[in-house]
């Protein structure tokens, strides 16, 4: 649905986003994670037709972006991380001007507003200008804004900015249901965020991608991280030995825990619980002493750390 190629952005020698690349299908809840300054706002920005790229494309539908900006536009919702909002207006009567901005009809004006406000649970404020808003009711309205002309692709840019714990779940909560109906796209420097709604995440680290990766696929289980009391060069050769390992790494453990760490990497295609049995065997053979022997647990926290360590982030 969204096709994304070498897209670039540079300011004077700076390169903001640097050959950027991805594709995004109807459905899916995909992060944009990076820390502040990584790129993603102005990718979002190129994604939404406010910027323009200085190379790549960007395709949605099998339509250039370039060529066919109002047509695409329309099927698109945008929060954009300072939620822009006319601080004089009611709710009701800002929605109803940004609804017209959309090109939604007169007559359906009223029960899409109606809609977005109940959606975002804005309706008790629906008579209070905006400028009386809490912060947090403010991103509620930006929120409400992009989602009234029910679009096909929704693009939130920092959505639970400002929100106190509560909103934030509902926000979540509303960002799981809108994507039975859109393709929802997520820019935010929070791990939980990611974590919490979405089902893939794209890592920018200084203007580049860095990982493209479903989460269940991302958090599967690679490694065996096995103690014992041998010495790495007595285990290294045996354990590598034994059927499904690939790898064998002497790693540090907690310095208050006996024996010597290594971690074992696996034949993606093996049975871990049976390579685990048989390390554990062959442990057992050597009268070694077996202190642990357990999965790895990698998490997006895990992995966005390693990342960002190896490319200087």
């Amino acid at each position: 649905m969204i096709k994304v190629e070498n897209l670039t952005r540079a300011y004077g020698d700076i390169l903001a986003v640097d050959q950027v690349s991805f594709a995004i299908e109807q459905g899916e809840i995909v992060g944009l994670l990076g820390h502040n300054g990584a790129g993603k706002t102005t990718i979002m920005k190129m994604l939404t037709g406010y910027l323009e790229p200085s190379s790549g494309t960007v395709e949605i539908d099998g339509r250039q972006l370039a060529d066919h900006r109002q047509e695409i536009l329309a099927d698109i919702g945008y929060l954009p991380e300072n939620c822009p909002v006319y601080p004089e207006m009611t709710v009701v009567d800002y929605l109803d001007y940004a609804a017209a901005l959309h090109g939604v009809e007169e007559q359906k004006r009223a029960g899409l507003v109606a809609a977005a406000m109940a959606k975002t649970d804005l309706t008790a404020k629906a008579t209070q200008t905006v400028a009386t808003l809490s912060r947090g009711y403010r991103q509620r309205v930006g929120v409400a804004q992009a989602i009234l002309h029910e679009p096909r692709i929704l693009i939130l840019d920092e959505p639970t900015n400002g929100l106190d714990p509560t909103q934030i779940q509902h926000m979540r909560d509303l960002i799981t249901n809108l994507a039975a109906h859109a393709t929802v796209i997520i820019s935010t420097h929070i791990l939980q965020e990611v974590q919490a709604v979405c089902d893939r995440v794209i890592i920018i680290n200084n203007g580049r991608k860095a990982l493209d990766s479903r989460l269940d696929e991302l958090q599967a289980d690679s490694k065996l991280l096995l103690r014992t009391d041998a010495e790495p060069v007595d285990v290294t050769a045996v354990l590598k030995s034994t059927a499904g390992v690939t790898a064998v790494t002497a790693i540090n453990g907690r310095p208050y825990d006996p024996g010597h760490c290594y971690a074992v990497a696996l034949d993606p295609q093996g049975d871990r619980d049976r390579i685990a049995a048989s390390l554990a065997w062959q442990v057992q053979t050597k009268e070694w002493q077996l202190y642990a022997l357990h999965p790895e647990t990698r998490n997006l926290e895990t992995v966005f750390a390693e990342i960002t360590a190896q490319q200087g982030g």
